[in-house]
């Protein structure tokens, strides 16, 4: 192995030979010391030695970065710890361990300052705000309101009443600090929602131990939340099950039903009740449609879905005339002039008019996806048919794995669906020459 004195021009004239893949020029001044040059035209510095009879090879660095001086200074260096026994590369991974425990060390005390002074101050309210934004982008708009209602103080003036709107359930724990928030504290505040309003306080208890488990996630607030006090059992016992809901129509109620609904001066909120009767949708997947997703040539809807990002359903001859007769104010199909988003925001007052007036019994919107489930049994669809067409998860290996319903298949039995609910309803509907027309 021959060796040359180092120079400038000597380094920045050396190239890798025809034909090979990497060629080396050895230092006479430095024991080790090389210049590899490969094919693709790179040069770095490089010290070769060997070590207990086994050859060992360092990349220095290149030219570029490393003066001729520098590189024969860092080959002496290595040399001197080959003569002491030690390996050179374990030398540098125990410095970089070492440079790295001592990092984490840092952090970790600046983690334990962080959190012992957020221990002295840091509310629940603190980090509800802090976890709803984190989280609000996996969530529909909807959740992220519920979260806010849920711990909101109240005392606020309402848009669409005179009232101001109620403190929410976690409001009474909300100024909490966070080590303060044991189990004994939500088991008494449980205690106390189970009598005022146990549904709501179902609700608080589910969104507030979602919370507490992104807590015992968190860098800092882990340190703080030890054990989520929302699991309680005795938190369970308080609050109790929910109970089963049996608010719905009957076959022999939607002919009051509908003539009541369809005499509701909005047009808009009428047609929209219609509608989540007729395709058994979640409210808020009815609110949020759009016109860009209503085709009328095709006659299918795309409904915004919980359990995937969209569904298409049919778009039914009865349900595309309400629709057809909408004013088209904005993007939404379910305008409203008034509200801070354009679309509409709250129907229920107007349907619990109409149900009283129509002397039926108490019904909630929910109520009517409830009604679609149980009145599509009469005309004998199948569950799978009326289950996919409300947006249910498929249950079991066949329905999840083999069944691909088309939407025509769907249409067929939602047309029928639709039809068995207007002759129960005495309205009487048929499309003429591609427009549509309704007769009471």
């Amino acid at each position: 192995m021959a060796k040359i004195n180092f120079t400038a021009g000597r380094v920045a004239d050396f190239q890798c030979e025809a034909g090979k893949s990497q060629s080396f020029l050895w230092d006479s001044n430095a024991s080790g010391l090389g210049l590899r040059a490969t094919a693709n035209g790179s040069k770095s510095f490089i010290f070769q030695a060997k070590l207990d009879g086994q050859a060992i090879r360092i990349t220095i660095g290149s030219p570029k970065a490393w003066s001729i001086e520098a590189a024969q200074a860092e080959a002496r260096r290595l040399q001197v710890m080959i003569d002491l026994g030690n390996d050179p590369r374990q030398v540098k991974a125990d410095a970089i361990a070492e440079k790295k425990a001592e990092i984490e060390a840092k952090e970790a005390e600046r983690i334990a300052a962080e959190s012992q002074q957020l221990r002295e101050s840091v509310t629940l309210r603190d980090v509800w705000d802090e976890y709803v934004k984190e989280r609000s982008p996996l969530w529909s708009q909807h959740h992220i309101n519920a979260h806010r209602k849920i711990i909101q103080a109240g005392g606020e003036k309402r848009a669409r009443s005179q009232s101001l709107t109620s403190a929410g359930p976690l409001s009474v724990l909300a100024d909490l600090r966070l080590v303060e928030l044991t189990s004994e504290r939500v088991e008494e505040w449980a205690r106390v929602e189970s009598i005022a309003r146990p549904s709501s306080g179902r609700l608080a208890i589910r969104m507030l131990k979602a919370c507490l488990n992104w807590c015992s996630d968190h860098k800092i607030y882990k340190t703080i939340v030890s054990t989520n006090a929302a699991k309680s059992s005795k938190v369970r016992e308080s609050l109790g099950k929910p109970k089963v809901k049996y608010d719905l129509l009957q076959r022999e109620q939607l002919n009051a039903w509908f003539d009541a609904v369809r005499k509701i001066k909005n047009p808009v909120i009428s047609s929209y009740l219609q509608c989540l009767l007729i395709t058994g949708a979640r409210r808020e997947e009815m609110a949020a449609l759009k016109w860009a997703d209503v085709d009328f040539q095709w006659h299918s809807l795309k409904l915004k879905d919980k359990i995937e990002d969209f569904r298409m359903v049919p778009l039914t001859p009865y349900v595309a005339h309400l629709l057809s007769m909408l004013p088209r104010r904005n993007e939404w199909v379910f305008s409203s002039p008034t509200a801070a988003n354009g679309r509409i925001a709250e129907p229920r007052y107007a349907h619990n008019e109409a149900n009283a007036t129509a002397g039926l019994p108490h019904l909630t919107l929910h109520g009517l996806r409830r009604s679609f489930a149980t009145l599509s049994e009469w005309t004998e669809t199948p569950a799978g048919i009326a289950a996919q067409i409300q947006g249910h998860a498929p249950q079991g290996v066949r329905e999840q794995n083999y069944i691909r319903r088309p939407l025509d298949l769907l249409r067929m039995w939602h047309i029928k669906i639709e039809s068995w609910m207007l002759e129960q309803a005495g309205v009487e509907f048929a499309p003429i020459n591609q427009h549509l027309r309704m007769v009471k």
